[in-house]
């Protein structure tokens, strides 16, 4: 079957990359009808990435290893998820997969590896399977497993509505810009968690109705520093999930106060819901320069930390 436009035809075995996102900004506008929380956000994808090399079996079945024993290779893991619902949307259960996943993004970090994964799956079986859907057909689906799956299709730098699947790509030139990005790795926070405590500590001012909603939502898309990501006019790194985390969380708290050290930052920041945390630098030249002469001192401090690139797409084959 031919395979939509801006996907490869099917070969063996087919290797996606799923990027990392982080927030440039996020703000917590208010509860909505179903129970989620209305959200007005800023997501950037960076280079780091998960690699999923998926090869077809004939068995029918589909089976999922990962080179991160911490990790769940089940039922629960958005990659499996996602390749049930593409089988079991076309009714064919003969398709099968063997997928193989190499994770290095950190586990329930803020950086939305598991939602990136899924859509890597997603895309990548498509090709396998050879079932012709368009990349907004892929976006449907992705919205049914997760909020941030949507985003992690198509990347690059987008406002992100809604529970954050309502897409609106920004007019913006591929970035020079880089981070520092730390995580200490006993550290997860869990989504839910952080949510409900933003609920409990600042419920009673969130905005009522729709129509402040997209009051907001259009204050959002009329900053100056969404018309070019530059230094000359610098995210703010707004977060409010951070104002409600990073007062309970001492790993946020240590990583915000060493990345505020670093020299020639322009903002420091927590991602999604943590414990991620990143500064922001004009280029990736300078970032790794003075991650390369303060690593040492992070990791004293119990820190991982990387190096990445501002990405201009999400979910891509690897050529």
């Amino acid at each position: 079957m031919r395979i939509s436009s801006g996907f490869m035809k099917a070969s063996h075995p087919i290797k996606v990359n799923a990027p990392a996102k982080i927030n440039l900004h996020l703000e917590v506008l208010g509860l909505r009808t179903d129970g989620f929380h209305e959200l007005a956000m800023v997501m950037q994808s960076i280079d780091l990435a998960d690699y999923l090399e998926i090869t077809s079996n004939k068995e029918g079945l589909i089976t999922l290893t990962v080179d991160d024993p911490s990790l769940s290779a089940g039922n629960e893991n958005l990659i499996i998820k996602a390749a049930k619902l593409l089988r079991d949307r076309f009714g064919n259960n003969h398709l099968g997969a063997t997928i193989h996943l190499q994770k290095n993004i950190p586990i329930g970090a803020g950086l939305a590896g598991g939602s990136s994964d899924g859509a890597a799956a997603l895309m990548g079986l498509n090709a396998l399977w050879g079932l012709d859907l368009t990349k907004p057909q892929l976006k449907d689906l992705a919205g049914e497993l997760g909020s941030d799956m949507p985003f992690c299709l198509d990347g690059g730098t987008q406002l992100c509505f809604g529970r954050g699947e309502k897409l609106e790509p920004l007019n913006i030139s591929s970035s020079s810009m880089a981070v520092i990005l730390v995580k200490d790795p006993a550290v997860s926070i869990s989504t839910p968690w952080a949510y409900g405590r933003s609920k409990e500590l600042k419920g009673s001012s969130y905005l009522k109705s729709d129509f402040e909603f997209e009051q907001r939502r259009q204050q959002l898309r009329e900053k100056s520093w969404l018309r070019f990501l530059s230094i000359s006019d610098p995210p703010p790194l707004n977060n409010d999930l951070q104002q409600v985390v990073e007062p309970e969380i001492p790993a946020v708290q240590d990583a915000l106060k060493l990345l505020s050290a670093l020299p020639g930052s322009f903002g420091v920041a927590m991602s999604g819901s943590g414990p991620s945390c990143f500064a922001l630098y004009s280029t990736y030249v300078e970032a790794k320069e003075v991650l390369e002469k303060n690593r040492v001192r992070l990791e004293d401090s119990g820190l991982e930390s990387w190096c990445c690139s501002f990405l201009s797409q999400g979910v891509t084959f690897e050529s």
